[in-house]
């Protein structure tokens, strides 16, 4: 049966792992973010007290 024999399959799924673990992984490494993180101030806000109309 032609579905059995593993010839083709097996240099096609060596040959895309290949490529998903050799050729992509520096590709995304190398993108750079146009927006750095900048570290934010650690101090909480003091809250304000609301000022409503009990009426």
């Amino acid at each position: 049966m032609p579905q059995l024999n593993p010839a083709p399959w097996f240099t096609i799924l060596l040959f895309s792992w290949l490529v998903f673990l050799i050729v992509i992984p520096p590709k995304v490494l190398n993108y750079t973010f146009t927006n750095e993180p900048s570290p934010q101030n650690t101090q909480k806000p003091k809250p304000q007290p609301w000022n409503w109309p009990w009426h």
